[in-house]
């Protein structure tokens, strides 16, 4: 019921901030999402690092660790889910802050995935530094290991949020050097759209897949952003209805505090069908 377009676009990221979600309700709430007939939208439940000394540990078939704690304790917090059973499919760890040289954090991160055989999606600032990073990821892929990029498209402040032209031309320099990433942060609707309360306006996720679509088409940096840009759903949904049957390509998924909400946005734009239990 769900396409293959959509399969685990969405993680459940209910244990993230500013959430006060403990881990027993997000375990009990995921297990319900992966037993429910859109399953398939959703990929692994983002596990804070930080929470798993706090808590006893869950058993979680699609875990996902946030590397909130410094990055040289990550291998022994790997190491104590997996002794408790739990299948981690992924980490995701910043490598720098917004202004710092990125270069350091990806050689710990990628020495962290070839002593773990773990994936790992290194958050690069969308920053100074960034294009430098993301040709080293490419370099560390080419060598086999499991890394690829991630980037916060919204935040507390508006210089967070890249406009539809800074983030084209993200995507597209992703797609040049054949890079999946992930995104997180702002994206709370299908399409763009200004919060009234704080006046920023978000990405949309449908956005960023149409978009997505059309650069590993081909496209150029102003198409890709023309379609990033749009804010209402019409020149999106037919591209995403044309593709639905076919493998999402690059962009590997975001996080929602509620998985359902973004669920409810694609059944209502006819582009999940389904009803809920």
């Amino acid at each position: 019921m769900v396409p293959p377009l959509y399969a685990g676009l969405v993680d459940d990221a209910s244990l993230l901030p500013p959430s006060a979600t403990d881990l027993a309700e997000a375990e009990a709430k995921f297990h319900e999402h992966a037993a429910a007939w859109y399953a398939d939208l959703v990929g692994a439940l983002l596990v804070p690092a930080s929470v798993v000394g706090a808590e006893p540990v869950p058993r979680i078939a699609r875990a996902a660790l946030i590397g909130d704690i410094p990055a040289g304790a990550l291998p022994a917090t790997v190491e104590k889910l997996r002794a408790a059973g739990m299948t981690i499919e992924h980490v995701e760890a910043a490598v720098a802050r917004r202004g710092e040289d990125p270069q350091p954090g990806l050689a710990l991160l990628s020495a962290f995935a070839a002593h773990e055989s773990t994936r790992v999606w290194a958050e690069i600032p969308l920053s100074w530094g960034l294009i430098g990073a993301l040709d080293t990821v490419a370099e560390i892929r080419r060598e086999g290991l499991p890394i690829a990029p991630k980037f916060r498209v919204g935040g507390l402040a508006a210089e967070l949020f890249p406009t539809p032209v800074e983030l084209a031309a993200v995507i597209c320099a992703c797609r040049d050097r054949d890079l999946p990433f992930k995104l997180a942060a702002g994206l709370r609707h299908a399409t763009r759209h200004t919060d009234p309360e704080t006046g920023f306006t978000h990405h949309g996720f449908l956005n960023v897949l149409v978009a997505t679509l059309l650069a590993v088409d081909g496209g150029e940096v102003a198409e890709v952003a023309e379609a990033l840009a749009a804010t209402h759903p019409v020149p999106l949904v037919e591209p995403a209805r044309t593709h639905r049957d076919a493998p999402r390509p690059l962009f590997a998924g975001f996080g929602a505090a509620n998985v359902v909400e973004p669920l409810t946005e694609l059944v209502r734009l006819g582009l999940v069908n389904g009803g809920y239990e």
